[in-house]
Parts: structure tokens; C-alpha cells; sequence
């Protein structure tokens, strides 16, 4: 590359130096950038450093400042780079602005910035990429009047509301009111079950009816969120909720425009400007599969036009320039949906994907919710084939209540099917669980059981010899809640009786030997490990990934701040990636009175696929040390140990009513 740092013996000043520095490395960006190198001999043509669209310097003032070296052919300001490329009528003109016009300083947005020249062979003039509007989309100018405009603003009200009839929010990037209906950002979604009484604003009607009119809807919308945005402030790219509104959406520019930006899934984009007054149309493919958002930023690159129309950008560099952002308001109508999205976009749809994973509960009530929908209304839908998979006791517990002397009094809490009630038959033992369908079985079978939460047990305080918890307590979404259930089982227990807990255990490789869960054959389909259950084969490991991060939730308020972290889908036979997930249970059998089961259980998360019916339940996988932790005052932990992927704790009930723990491992 040729370049005017030559080798010459020439005395130059320090701000030469310094000047002929910077050119030489925007000489570097650019033949980095655009392939371009800079010459040392005089052409026509000259790269302007500095001078571009990038650094906020528009074509008007740049233009006006390039004229004083001569008549300008052509100026290329391409978007986003810090240069322009100009091109005057002869080679003696751009001398003249090489020689006038290097090191001048020109303002823009109350900064300087200093132009810095080289001489380039040629510019590339034919550089126009026509662009495509997204399919659908289309932008309406001068949809409303001056007059229309101001009346419009003037009904939204932006003072604090003192009733009901519209949301109000002040969001992180933005301002946003809802009429008609809430739009949620927690969900992305409205509550159709509480429209907000007022209805919209009756301003809105003689354009609403326009629109019907012109053929643009074919019913009245009946929700309304207006959003103001601030020089700078925007919209993170979204597809607007399939289930949650029909197809199109409108969307009113208010008082200043705005550069809105498209994006296909498979990478193509296109950038929209929508003026004031213009009404963009979303129909279709630009409704349900473009994304759309607005990038925060001051100045938007732009067409050159006199009259400040809409249109899409291209790539035609002898035509833009820059806008600076007013405030705008948006107007965006849209119909409530009251029926599933049947799209033909079934992969970005919904109504046509599995539900999103649960998020971890931050109060109790979020607790109880999650285990109700993910624990307890699950084991009720598989109980019958969970039963048939339950039937093997493992060694060590059956050791424990082989140890327990005659006429002990035993209760499994969380019995399942009863496999361990009559392992000793010396002893009184009687269950309970959480599910009516397991305590029935367990009935039918002869055992003493009865229907109760872990957490409330109704039997007297010591009433008991020794009680068992046998993968219950990992069913628990909070520590909290670990804890107490862990009490409850200790208040049943006499001083001196004993307790025996398992959970899953997260290491499900320990002292270098893999669990039976981890070595076991995926094939098989009777061999399940009794501490965990059956899972399907059917989760894609890119799933396994997302458990070691937190989800920052994609909505439409922008904050970008990190929400509940998702609780995400376990794939069978591998190593935990998280504490918390959700483990699926592959519901065998009659694939009709399945699939019938499940529609009559819509809370229950369910998931139909080419192997039938996939129920999923919440796990919390403990890490060594972490069961012990949990022991309250009052017991002595006799022995600590890892069976076949569980941890698992022998306590014993103490006088002792200290908060130390008295902790005996097994060596």
C-alpha cells in the first residue's frame, strides 16, 4: 500500500507528525474495511476520514464543507463507518481540497472533530443494493393530518392515572400506557379475562374506521399501547406474541420519526423508516416472523429527501445521511386473540411450542404453585405406570428397616406404591403421600396409608420409632421448604428413633464409579433406578447448555435486566448441568387413554411427541454436604453416605436442642 509516510528526509512539525500518525491508521481501516488502498499520487478521488455517517457528521454539513475545495461529482457516506468517499470534477479540484480542507475542524452534536484526507484510485459509485420490503409490511405516509396528529397526543395523558381505565408505566427505556387490555412483559402476553374498562380512546375512532374502510383491518382492534420515546431510547427486536393477538398490527408514528429495523430468522434485515403521521401495516409473514425493534440511539441514518418521506434504506451510499431522534409516540392497535395461533410459522409460534420452562419461585406462594403443577398434579396422571416401575427396594434401606426391633413404629413419608411397608413385618408401619392415586394402590395392596403433604403431617409429635423419606425431599423448590419437611419428619420421631432420607444426589459419579442412572442401558425399558424416573430421549442437549446460565428474558420492555432464572428439561443418562430442573416422565402404555388423560389435565405440564405422552417434574439435585446442612437441632446425623446417585442421611433424635449438629460420616 502506498502511503505519504514516505522515507524522506523532510523536517516536519510535531503536529504533522501527529497528523500523517492518524492518516496512517485510517489508511489501515479502510483497506481493512473496504478493501481499499490509499495512493500518494493526486486522483480525483479522496477518502475523508472523520467525515462519515459514523461519527454522528451528516452529508448536509459535510457537502457544504467539501464544495469550498471545488465542484463535488459524487459523495459516498456509507452507514456506520467512521469515512466518506468524494469525488470532485478534476484531479486539480481535489488537490485543492486535500490542500484546503486537511486538518479542518467541523462541529457536530456540540463536539469537533478534525477531517484528515487521502487519495484513493477509485470510488466505487454503483454501489445499490436494492432492498425488499418484508412480506406484508407496508408503510402508509401522511395516514393522519397535522390536526389528527396533535389531537391524538393531546388525549394521551401522560400524569399519573387515578383509576383503572388505562396502565400506566414508566419503563426502562421508555414510557408506555395500555388501553382496552394490559399487555404483561412478565409473559409477553394480556390477561383476556380483565379488559380495562374505558375501552380506547374515542380519538381513535375515525382513524380505526379509516382503517376498516381502506381494507386494512377487517375488525376493530380492541387493545392500544401507546410507548414515548426519547432521543435515544428504543425497542429490543420482538415478534409480537402469536397467541396473544390476531393478524395485522398497526402501529402510528407520532411526532417524529424513526428508523425501525426487520430481521428475518435467516439473517436478512432491512431498515424501515417510518415518518411522522405514517401508519405501518405488519400483515403475515412481516407479523409472525420478522422481528422489529428500534435500535437506542440520537441520530438514525437515513434517504436524503426533501419532503423527510418514509422508505427503506439501501444500500445507496450517495444517498443518506443523518436524523436526529425527537421524541416519538407510537400508537400500536391490536386485536386480542381468543383462540390458539394456527400460523404457518409453527417454529417461532407459541400456541404451537411446548410452554416455556418454569421460572425458580421467589416466594412461597410461587413455591407451592410450581410443585402443585410440576410434583403433585403429575404423579396423579402417571401414578398407575410409576407404580409398575417401583417394585425393587434398595439394599441399604431395606437394611435399616430390617434393624428396626419388633412392634417399632414405622412411617414412610412419601410411600409411593408401599414398596418398603412390608419389608419388616414385624413392625407397625403405615404411610403417607401427596398423591391420592399412590396412597389407593398401596391400599388395594393391603398397607396401612393415607393422603398428606410432607410438610403437615397429622400424626402427634413422637409418635413414631423411625420414619423413611425416600426421594421426597428433592421434590421441595426451596430451601426453606427442605428444611421443614425435614422438621416434620424429626417431630414425629421419638427421642432416640431413628431416620433414614435419600435424595438425588447432582454427583452422579463418585469415588471414580458412575451411578446405575448413568451406566444403565437407555434402551431398556424396565430398568429405572428407584430414586429417579424414567426419562425420555427425546431432549436436545443444546438444552444442557442453557443450565448453567440465567435467562435475560426477550420482552417487549427492553430493561434487558436478568430475570428468574428457567428452570430447563433434563435429557436422560447424562450428568446434571443444574441443581434445579425438570425431569421428564415417558408415560408408557395405552397411547389413546394418554393422550386422553393428559387433555383433561391442563395444568399438568405435558408434552405430546412421536413416543407418546411426556410429563415433566420438578427435581432439586443435592451436592455433597448439602443434606446435612439441612438436619435441624435436635438429631445427630449417625452416618452420611452416597448410594447409587443419592445422598443419604441416618439421624437419630437427641435431647440435644442446640444448633450444632453432631455429625458421624461414614468413613
Amino acid at each position: 500500500m502506498e502511503s505519504r509516510m514516505d522515507s524522506t528526509n523532510v523536517r516536519r512539525t510535531k503536529e504533522e507528525k501527529k497528523w500523517l500518525r492518524r492518516q496512517f491508521k485510517a489508511s489501515h481501516t479502510l483497506l481493512k474495511h473496504e478493501g481499499i488502498s490509499t495512493v500518494s499520487r493526486p486522483t480525483k478521488h479522496l477518502v475523508v476520514f472523520n467525515g462519515g455517517l459514523g461519527n454522528g457528521v451528516s452529508r448536509e454539513s459535510l457537502l457544504e464543507v467539501l464544495k469550498e475545495g471545488g465542484n463535488v461529482e459524487s459523495l459516498l457516506t456509507p452507514p456506520t463507518k467512521p469515512y466518506a468517499f468524494v469525488t470532485y470534477s478534476s484531479t486539480q479540484a481535489s488537490q485543492n481540497a486535500f490542500t484546503l480542507l486537511s486538518g479542518r475542524s467541523l462541529m457536530y452534536s456540540d463536539q469537533s472533530v478534525t477531517l484528515y484526507f487521502s487519495y484513493v484510485e477509485r470510488v466505487d459509485s454503483d454501489r445499490t443494493v436494492s432492498c425488499a420490503l418484508p412480506p406484508g409490511l407496508s408503510v402508509l405516509e401522511d395516514f393522519v393530518s397535522v390536526e389528527e396528529e396533535l389531537q391524538l397526543l393531546k388525549a394521551v395523558d401522560w400524569t399519573l392515572d387515578t383509576d383503572d381505565i388505562t396502565v400506566h408505566k414508566a419503563l426502562k427505556h421508555r414510557r408506555v400506557k395500555h388501553y382496552g387490555y394490559e399487555f404483561r412483559y412478565d409473559n409477553n402476553n394480556v390477561d383476556k379475562d380483565k379488559p380495562l374498562p374505558g375501552g380506547l380512546p374515542v380519538e381513535c375512532d375515525a382513524l380505526l374506521q379509516r382503517c376498516l374502510t381502506d381494507g386494512h383491518i377487517s375488525v376493530l382492534p380492541d387493545q392500544l399501547t401507546v410507548n414515548q420515546y426519547r432521543s435515544g431510547q428504543g425497542i429490543p427486536p420482538h415478534v409480537d406474541t402469536h397467541s396473544a393477538f390476531e393478524d395485522p398490527i398497526l402501529s402510528l408514528s407520532l411526532g417524529a420519526k424513526t428508523v425501525m429495523d426487520f430481521k428475518h430468522p435467516d439473517g436478512r434485515s432491512v431498515s424501515v423508516v417510518l415518518p411522522e403521521r405514517s401508519l405501518l401495516v405488519m400483515k403475515g409473514e412481516s407479523r409472525y416472523l420478522w422481528t422489529h425493534g428500534i435500535t437506542p440511539r440520537k441520530f438514525d441514518v437515513v434517504p436524503v429527501s426533501e419532503d423527510g418521506g418514509s422508505g427503506f434504506l439501501t444500500s445507496d451510499l450517495s444517498n443518506l445521511t443523518l436524523n436526529r431522534r425527537g421524541t416519538r409516540t407510537s400508537l400500536t392497535f391490536r386485536k386480542i386473540r381468543h383462540t390458539p395461533c394456527n400460523c404457518v410459522y409453527p417454529s417461532v409460534c407459541d400456541s404451537q411450542q411446548p410452554p416455556a420452562p418454569p421460572t425458580m419461585p421467589v416466594v412461597e406462594a410461587d413455591a407451592c404453585c410450581l410443585e402443585a403443577q410440576y410434583v403433585h398434579q403429575v404423579y396423579e396422571e402417571i401414578s398407575s405406570h410409576f407404580s409398575s416401575t417401583r417394585h425393587s427396594p434398595w439394599p441399604q434401606v431395606r437394611d435399616f428397616l430390617l434393624s428396626l426391633p419388633p412392634g417399632a413404629i414405622l412411617v414412610d413419608i412419601g410411600c409411593g406404591n408401599g414398596k418398603y411397608l412390608g419389608i419388616n413385618p414385624e413392625v407397625m408401619a403405615v404411610g403417607c403421600d401427596r398423591s391420592a392415586n399412590l396412597v389407593q394402590i398401596c391400599v388395594e395392596q393391603g398397607y396401612e396409608a393415607f393422603v398428606s403433604d410432607a410438610l403437615s403431617v397429622p400424626l402427634h409429635s413422637g409418635c413414631c420409632d423411625a420414619c423413611i423419606s425416600i426421594a421426597v425431599i428433592h421434590h421441595f423448590s426451596t430451601k426453606e421448604r427442605r428444611q421443614s419437611a425435614i422438621r416434620e419428619l424429626i417431630r414425629l420421631l421419638k427421642v432416640g428413633g431413628r431416620a433414614l432420607i435419600y435424595v438425588w444426589a447432582m454427583e452422579q459419579e463418585y469415588n471414580k464409579q458412575k451411578s446405575k442412572y448413568l451406566k444403565e442401558n437407555k434402551y431398556k425399558e424396565n430398568a429405572v433406578p428407584t430414586s429417579c424416573m424414567k426419562t425420555t430421549e427425546e431432549n436436545n442437549t443444546n438444552q444442557q447448555e442453557e443450565h448453567i446460565s440465567s435467562d435475560i428474558r426477550n420482552t417487549e420492555d427492553g430493561s434487558g435486566d436478568v430475570t428468574a432464572r428457567r428452570i430447563h428439561v433434563h435429557t436422560n443418562r447424562t450428568t446434571f448441568l443444574s441443581q434445579d430442573l425438570l425431569v421428564p416422565w415417558h408415560l408408557k402404555g395405552n397411547k389413546d387413554k394418554n393422550k386422553e388423560a393428559a387433555s383433561c389435565s391442563t395444568e399438568v405440564p405435558v408434552e405430546q411427541t412421536s413416543q407418546g405422552t411426556v410429563f415433566h417434574r420438578y427435581y432439586h439435585v443435592f451436592q455433597q454436604g448439602e443434606l446435612e446442612e439441612l438436619c435441624v437441632s435436635g438429631v445427630k446425623v449417625l452416618r452420611s453416605y452416597h448410594d447409587q446417585g443419592n445422598w443419604c442421611v441416618e439421624l437419630e433424635k437427641t435431647n440435644d436442642t442446640s444448633s450444632k449438629i453432631d455429625i458421624a460420616m461414614e468413613k
